[in-house]
């Protein structure tokens, strides 16, 4: 699994296409779209675009580029299963390397049906790899407690400096779930906190390769989303320096549970 992936959460179609494209020229290999984002069309088209073009001077082959997407919403099982083959059909790239649930909305029995889904998708070739997003460490007990066939490999949270989620990054360190942080740059709320510029100048990077860079320091893969295409490129290049670890102990410090999303079903019944 690639260290960084470029989130398009919010990013229009053709938004999208262009992200992506100036992505994969700025060296990112993961691409983190979903169901409710309505752009997995626009990402696949872009990765075979880039497949295809003279940009692509490595070579590169479908296999290693890495695509992600996400159930709209937990169900019966029959209509997961049709859901994530329409999202495979959708992204036009023969197979999804990670599929994961969004969210653990819909109930025990949605949330286990639809992991079953997922776990025949994988069998079937549809989906390499399965994962969950935005679980609490309840549901993540929960699934484990089903005994799947599969464990999920991935839970995506928001993670960043100033919401650390430790109880749900402990939980997943423990059982060898990778956290995938989503909102990384703290959708730019943080971008001016005092010690943020003063960490950035210290290292000589801009306030958003420090927030990726802290969360890459804590084993998380991190999911800086933007469509500005210096911006993308900056955003990954994040490997001139490392942050003492007194340091981390300060970003640490700045937790204060600060949702910058919309939704925290981390907690939902």
């Amino acid at each position: 699994m690639p260290l960084i992936h470029l989130g398009v959460y919010l990013a229009s179609g053709q938004e999208a296409f262009k992200a992506v494209k100036w992505a994969l020229e700025a060296g990112y290999r993961g691409i983190d779209s979903a169901q409710m984002y309505h752009n997995e069309r626009e990402c696949g088209r872009a990765i075979v675009d880039y497949l295809d073009s003279p940009a692509n001077k490595a070579s590169l082959k479908r296999d290693d580029i890495h695509f992600t997407s996400k159930l709209a919403s937990n169900s019966a099982y029959d209509s997961a299963r049709k859901a994530i083959t329409a999202s495979v059909n959708e992204c036009g790239l023969g197979y999804i390397d990670l599929f994961l649930l969004h969210s653990p909305y819909g109930g025990k029995k949605a949330r286990l049906e639809s992991w079953r889904a997922v776990e025949d998708a994988i069998d079937d070739g549809e989906i390499k790899i399965g994962g969950v997003s935005n679980y609490g460490v309840r549901h993540l007990q929960e699934l484990l407690d089903s005994k799947p066939r599969i464990i999920p490999a991935v839970n995506q949270v928001e993670v960043h400096p100033f919401n650390t989620r430790t109880d749900i990054t402990s939980f997943c360190e423990q059982h060898g779930i990778v956290v995938e942080a989503y909102a990384p740059l703290v959708r730019a709320l943080r971008m001016k906190h005092a010690t943020i510029v003063t960490m950035a100048d210290k290292y000589s990077c801009t306030p958003g390769q420090l927030l990726v860079r802290w969360s890459l320091q804590h084993g998380y893969v991190p999911l800086p989303k933007s469509v500005k295409k210096g911006r993308i490129a900056e955003n990954a290049n994040i490997g001139g320096f490392s942050i003492a670890g007194a340091d981390m102990e300060i970003l640490d410090a700045l937790d204060e549970y600060l949702m910058c999303t919309d939704w925290d079903p981390t907690d939902c019944p």
